[in-house]
C-alpha cells in the first residue's frame, strides 16, 4: 500500500479523497493554484504544492507541473478525481514514465471509452446497443446540419471530450445546429482543450440511468447496482438517487451485465460508470463510460456500504477485489443534491462572490438514517468564476424511497447559505414536488415543470399558518424585548396583545396570542383566525439563522434572515418576507403605496458576474426578437443573450474582453 498519494484536484471531490486516505493511513499531497491559496482542501492535506495561476490551463491542467509535484513531495500515487486530467489517457502514460502509479483505469481503457467518438465505434463492434447518430468528427456548421437533418431532430451535439454538461447542446432545428455546433466546439476547447464534436439522435422523454463498474488488475469486474441520474438541468445533473424507480431485479441484471462486459473488453481496472440512455419502457441504449470517479458516487456508496476511493487505491496498489458481484447487495434508498452557486430566480445563472454564511446541516450516521456533506468550502471561504459552481453535495440515505425524500427535505431546510446565490430553494421544492415525489423521471423534468423558469411556490392555506405562526413567535419576542430595553419612556405593564397580523409578502393573515409569553424557549399557542389553536415551541433566539421547533404536531426548521421591518423566511421552497404588525398598522399599511422597480426593459443587462466573449450588433442596427445580441462566459459556459423583442441598438456600454459585475449595463435600446 502506497504511504503516500497527491491528489491532483480541487474543491469537495479533493477533500474527499484526502479523508479515505487518511482514514486508510495515506498521507495527502494537495496542489492548489492562486485562487486556491487558502481552500479547505489545502488545509486538510499534509502537504500542499503550489501550482501556477488561477486558470484550470495553467494549473490543474498542467501535467508536468502535477509530477514536478510528485517528485518534490515523493508522492508514489496520484488520485485525479474528476475532471481536469482524470480522463486524459496521456497522463497516466506520463505518470509511469516517472515510475508514479495512477489510481484509476489503464491508458487503453481511457482511450477506448473516454472519448465518447471512439467509445460510440467501440461499443458498437462489441455488438452494444448504442443510440443513433454519426460518430465521425463534424467539420463545420453546414455540416452539422447536413448530419443533423440525415438522422433526423432532434438531435444532440456533444463535445467529444466532454463531461459534465459542458459541450453538449440540443438542436431541434438547422438554425439551432448550426449554433449548437459553434457554442459545443468553443466550450470544449475551453474546457477540455479538445475542440472535436459529434452528432447523435436525441432520445425524447427518456431516463439517464448509469451503472457503476468496478474492475482490478486481475480480471476481474463487478457491478455495484444503478444511479437514476434524469433529475437534469442543461445536461447537467442536479439530483440523483440509487437505486433507480425504474428498473425491475431483471432490467439491473442486464443493464450491470452488459456493463461488466464492456467494462472486460478493455481490462478496465479501476471504478468507473457506464451511462444509458432508458425509455419508459425499460429499453436502454448504451450512451458513454466515464473513466473515472463520478460525482453521484456517494449514493452508490451509501446503498452498497462500499467505499469507491478505497477500492480505487486498493487496486491501484495492485490488490485484487475483496469483492464478487453475489457480494454486492442493494440496502435502502440514497438520495444526493448537487448545491451550486447559481440564481435560481434567474435562470441559473452562475454566482461568485464569498460565503458570508456557510451552514450545513450536521452529518450524521444511524442504522436508519444518514446525512452526509461532502463539500470543499467552509464559511468565508471564495466561491471563484474560474471553476465549477458547485459547492456541496448533500445525500441522504434511508430505508425507503420516500423516507430518504424527506430526510433530504428536512436537510436542505437546514442548509443555510448567505453572500452568493445558490440553488437551496430550488431543491427544496423539487423534494416537495409530486412527480419527483412519485418517481416519473425523465431529463426534461425541470424543463417540463418549470418552462418559464423557477419562482418560488405560493404557500398554500397550511404554509401560510405555518409561516406566519413562526413569524409571530419572533415578531413578537422581538417586541417584547425591545419594550423593555433601559431607557424606554414607556414600557409596557400588564399582559401582552392577543390580537396580531402577520404580513406575508402581500397577504395579511389574522393570528390570535392564546396562551403564553414572547420568551426563550418559545412555548406559545395560536390560532390562525377562527382557527384551531396550534402549539409553537423552539429554542430560537434573535439572531440565530434557524428557527426550529414544532408548530402543532408538525417539525419544521425554517431559515431566518432580517429584512427592515421584518424576516425573510425560507421552508420548504416557500420563500415569504414576513412582518408582524398590530391590527391598525395592518389596516394603515394596505394603503401604502407600493414602489415599483426601476424600468429596464430598454437595456440589456448582463445576468450574471462574467466575462463578455463578443457583441454581435452595432449602434443603429435594427434586431429582431431571439436575434443574438451578445455571449458572456462564466464559470467556462458561454450564455447567448438574445433580444425579447424587435428593437434598434442605441448605445453598445461594453466590449469582448471586459468582466461585467452582474446588472451591469451592457447595451441600451431605443
Amino acid at each position: 500500500m502506497f504511504s503516500k498519494i497527491l491528489v491532483a484536484n480541487r474543491g469537495e471531490i479533493a477533500c474527499r479523497v484526502i479523508k479515505t486516505a487518511h482514514r486508510m493511513g495515506i498521507k495527502t499531497v494537495a496542489v492548489y493554484s492562486d485562487a486556491d491559496r487558502d481552500a479547505l482542501h489545502v488545509e486538510m492535506a499534509d502537504e500542499a504544492v503550489h501550482i501556477g495561476p488561477a486558470a484550470a490551463a495553467e494549473s490543474y491542467l498542467i501535467a508536468d507541473k502535477i509530477i514536478a509535484a510528485c517528485k518534490e513531495t515523493g508522492a508514489e500515487a496520484v488520485h485525479p478525481g474528476y475532471g481536469f486530467l482524470s480522463e486524459r489517457a496521456s497522463f497516466p502514460a506520463a505518470l509511469a514514465k516517472e515510475g508514479i502509479v495512477w489510481i484509476g483505469p489503464n491508458s487503453r481503457a481511457i482511450e477506448a471509452m473516454g472519448d465518447k467518438i471512439e467509445s460510440k465505434k467501440f461499443a458498437n463492434d462489441a455488438n452494444v446497443s448504442t443510440v443513433p447518430g454519426y460518430l465521425g468528427v463534424i467539420e463545420s456548421p453546414d455540416h452539422a446540419v447536413q448530419i443533423s437533418e440525415e438522422i433526423g431532430y432532434p438531435v444532440m451535439i456533444k463535445a467529444s471530450a466532454g463531461g459534465g454538461g459542458k459541450g453538449m447542446r440540443i438542436a431541434w432545428n438547422a438554425d439551432e445546429a448550426r449554433d449548437g455546433y459553434t457554442r459545443s466546439k468553443s466550450e470544449a476547447a475551453s474546457s477540455f482543450g479538445d475542440d472535436r464534436v459529434f452528432v447523435e439522435k436525441f432520445i425524447e422523454n427518456p431516463r439517464h440511468i448509469e451503472i457503476q463498474v468496478l474492475g482490478d488488475k486481475h480480471g476481474n469486474a463487478i457491478y455495484l447496482g444503478e444511479r437514476e441520474c434524469s433529475i437534469q438541468r442543461r445536461n447537467q445533473k442536479v439530483i440523483e438517487e440509487a437505486p433507480s424507480p425504474l428498473l425491475d431485479e431483471e432490467t439491473r441484471r442486464k443493464m450491470g451485465e452488459q456493463a461488466v462486459a464492456l467494462a472486460k473488453a478493455v481490462d478496465y481496472d479501476s471504478a468507473g460508470t457506464v451511462e444509458f440512455v432508458a425509455g419508459q419502457d425499460k429499453s436502454f441504449f448504451f450512451l458513454e463510460m466515464n473513466t473515472r470517479l463520478q460525482v453521484e458516487h456517494p449514493v452508490t456508496e451509501l446503498i452498497t456500504g462500499v467505499d469507491l476511493v478505497e477500492q480505487m487505491i486498493r487496486v491501484a496498489a495492485g490488490e485484487k477485489l475483496a469483492l464478487e458481484q453475489d457480494d454486492v447487495k442493494l440496502n435502502g434508498w440514497s438520495v444526493e443534491s448537487r448545491i451550486y452557486a447559481e440564481d435560481p430566480y434567474r435562470n441559473f445563472l452562475p454566482s461568485i462572490g464569498r460565503l458570508v454564511r456557510y451552514q450545513p446541516p450536521e452529518e450524521m450516521s444511524t442504522d436508519v438514517l444518514t446525512i452526509r456533506n461532502d463539500t470543499g468550502v467552509v464559511e468565508g471561504s471564495e466561491i471563484s468564476m474560474f471553476y465549477d459552481p458547485m459547492i456541496a453535495k448533500l445525500v441522504t440515505h434511508a430505508p425507503t424511497r420516500a423516507e430518504a425524500i424527506e430526510a433530504m427535505s428536512t436537510a436542505l431546510d437546514a442548509f443555510y447559505v448567505d453572500g452568493i446565490q445558490h440553488n437551496v430553494p430550488f431543491l427544496t421544492a423539487l423534494m416537495n414536488h409530486p412527480r419527483w415525489k412519485s418517481g416519473d423521471l425523465a431529463t426534461g423534468f425541470i424543463a417540463d415543470e418549470y418552462p418559464d423558469g423557477f419562482t418560488p411556490a405560493v404557500p398554500d392555506e397550511t404554509a401560510y399558518a405555518v409561516l406566519a405562526a413562526v413569524a409571530l413567535s419572533m415578531g413578537a419576542l422581538g417586541l417584547e424585548r425591545l419594550d423593555h430595553l433601559p431607557g424606554r419612556l414607556r414600557p409596557h405593564s400588564g399582559s401582552i396583545r392577543e390580537d396580531w397580523v402577520v404580513k406575508l409578502d402581500k397577504t395579511y393573515v389574522p393570528i390570535r396570542l392564546a396562551a403564553g409569553y414572547p420568551g426563550t424557549p418559545v412555548e406559545l399557542d395560536v390560532a390562525i383566525g377562527d382557527g384551531p389553536i396550534m402549539n409553537v415551541e423552539s429554542d430560537w433566539s434573535p439572531g440565530s439563522p434557524l428557527w426550529s421547533g414544532k408548530v402543532g404536531s408538525q417539525q419544521v426548521t425554517v431559515q431566518v434572515r432580517n429584512v427592515t421591518g421584518g424576516f425573510r423566511l425560507d421552508w420548504q421552497g416557500y420563500s415569504v418576507i414576513a412582518k408582524v404588525m398590530t391590527p391598525r398598522i395592518a389596516e394603515l399599511d394596505e394603503l401604502m403605496p407600493e414602489k415599483l422597480p426601476p424600468d429596464t426593459s430598454k437595456m440589456l443587462l448582463c445576468p450574471m458576474p462574467g466575462l463578455v466573449v463578443s457583441i454581435a450588433v452595432a449602434e443603429g442596427q435594427e434586431v429582431k426578437a431571439g436575434e443574438q445580441l451578445a455571449v458572456v462566459e462564466a464559470m467556462k459556459m458561454e450564455n447567448v443573450l438574445k433580444a425579447e423583442r424587435d428593437c434598434v441598438v442605441s448605445a453598445i456600454k461594453a466590449e469582448p474582453g471586459e468582466s461585467l459585475a452582474v446588472d451591469a449595463v451592457i447595451m441600451e435600446f431605443s
